[in-house]
């Protein structure tokens, strides 16, 4: 793997390079043959908070994750251990979809060519359980009037018909505190 560590607010000091490469490296005993892929680590501190993002973009499958901690070495120790969990579940998806289909035990190379990575934290379990469903009318309106919706009601993301579009878009808040649009590809 080859690694692209980048600092915001942080020099990337030597130490913290080696102790990021070294750490991530370990993931590599999951894959009959390392992955060429690049390893895009974006290392990152914003008042006492220092946050690392990891991305391992491979063939049908993006491995992503993101911590924050007050100490960079821990924040990495959690990151790689959620890059290990995403890991081991489209593993266990992938040789049980073998299993079903009467085929071998396939390693965890398979899941190079048939895994999609759906790049939302998931606990272990594999069940996806909806607990609540609603319904509800599209109000017309603009972005500011869909953020302010949203607050008033505690909401982290909204659901809103752009009045200038006419599509269907989503607000949300993101960790930073700032806000973000999902809009459809025209």
């Amino acid at each position: 793997m080859i690694y692209n560590v980048r600092g915001e607010n942080i020099e990337v000091t030597d130490a913290i390079r080696e102790y990021v490469e070294k750490k991530i490296a370990k993931l590599e005993r999951y894959f009959d043959t390392p992955p060429s892929s690049d390893v895009h680590v974006n290392l990152s501190v914003h008042n006492a908070e220092q946050r690392i993002e990891v991305t391992i973009p491979m063939p049908n499958l993006l491995l992503r994750a993101e911590e924050s901690h007050n100490d960079m070495y821990a924040a990495t120790d959690l990151v790689v251990d959620k890059l290990e969990r995403q890991i081991r579940k489209y593993k266990t998806k992938i040789n049980r979809k073998f299993r079903q289909q009467g085929a071998p035990k396939h390693v965890f190379a398979e899941l190079e060519k048939e895994a999609i990575s759906d790049q939302r934290q998931e606990t272990e379990d594999d069940a996806i359980e909806i607990v609540k469903k609603k319904q509800f009318d599209l109000k017309p309106m603009d972005e500011e009037e869909a953020v302010l919706q949203m607050d008033m009601l505690g909401h982290a993301f909204y659901v809103f018909e752009n009045s200038e579009s006419g599509e269907t878009n989503v607000v949300y808040k993101r960790k930073d505190g700032k806000y973000g649009l999902i809009e459809p590809n025209a």
